[in-house]
């Protein structure tokens, strides 16, 4: 969309490209990216549905207003019924039922990998550890990214945790899985990190003090998007299977005015390729 960001054209060479953010919001350019810029309001001028639509964002502390003829909102649909007072109740209810369950990925770079060779495993699930899966990294190479060939070299294993709160319901295990994710300490993931991965791969040899080179914590409180059914505690977990009228997350996605509403959460389904088709959707729903 923005050639510019980085060096290469293909697969191959992008992949280890170094990007150039300053250029995702140059004021030529047709496509503009804007970071660190929070949308507050989505409305229609005057409440006419026939009118642009007024964006209302803040960034660097300060507010800005724009204006467009028509409008896609990919985001976290649950926030849309703050952001467009307007709508509808109905179709903020479909929406306020959109559900997201935190998730956190962790890549941590190890000096080798002669432990899971010596225990002759690629992956491990922890029922009741602090990460539930630990598995070394998937064998891709592409372009100048080379997968490591021998368990001399270093490699990154993969590590998966869902922070929940058991016996309550899902909404509720999802909520408190969100102010876990929000009060943990990178002290207490590392902690919890090298004492899971010693008594793991401890029997192969593994030593945390000197086969650790690196930790990165990635935190997704607002993680996989689901459909929800309040009146069952039921998460769209296969939202195919889930009879039409249950499906509120197609409700909520409708049309409105010149907003058009898209992202994974109108789907039910946290993959890329729900997100691509659901964007695919929003855009000739304005045509």
């Amino acid at each position: 969309m923005i050639p510019a960001v980085a060096i290469g054209d293909t697969m191959e060479d992008i992949v280890t490209s170094r990007f150039d953010y300053s250029q995702l919001d140059e004021p030529n350019s047709p496509i503009k990216i804007r970071l660190n810029s929070t949308v507050v309001s989505v409305q229609h001028i005057d409440d006419n549905l026939s009118n642009p639509v007024k964006i209302t964002y803040v960034r660097d502390g300060k507010t800005h207003v724009i204006e467009s003829n028509q409008v896609i909102m990919a985001c976290y649909n649950q926030m849309i019924p703050h952001l467009c007072p307007e709508m509808p109740r109905a179709q903020k209810s479909a929406l306020a039922n959109c559900i997201r369950a935190p998730l956190v990925y962790t890549n941590v770079l190890l000096r080798n990998w002669h432990s899971f060779v010596n225990l002759g495993i690629h992956r491990a699930y922890c029922p009741g550890s602090y990460h539930h899966r630990v598995m070394l990294d998937y064998p891709v190479s592409l372009g100048d990214y080379q997968f490591s060939k021998s368990p001399n070299e270093p490699i990154v294993a993969h590590l998966t945790r869902a922070p929940g709160e058991s016996g309550s319901s899902a909404r509720d295990q999802f909520a408190a899985g969100k102010r876990d994710l929000l009060v943990t300490t990178f002290e207490t993931f590392e902690r919890n990190i090298r004492d899971q991965l010693s008594r793991l791969l401890g029997p192969g040899g593994f030593n945390p003090a000197q086969d650790i080179a690196a930790i990165t914590v990635n935190r997704w409180p607002h993680g996989y998007a689901y459909g929800y059914d309040p009146d069952t505690d039921q998460v769209a977990f296969d939202p195919d299977s889930w009879p039409a009228e249950k499906r509120v997350w197609v409700n909520g996605s409708r049309r409105f005015g010149n907003i058009s509403i898209a992202s994974s959460d109108s789907a039910s389904n946290a993959m890329a390729e729900a997100a691509i088709g659901e964007a695919h959707r929003a855009v000739n729903d304005l045509n």
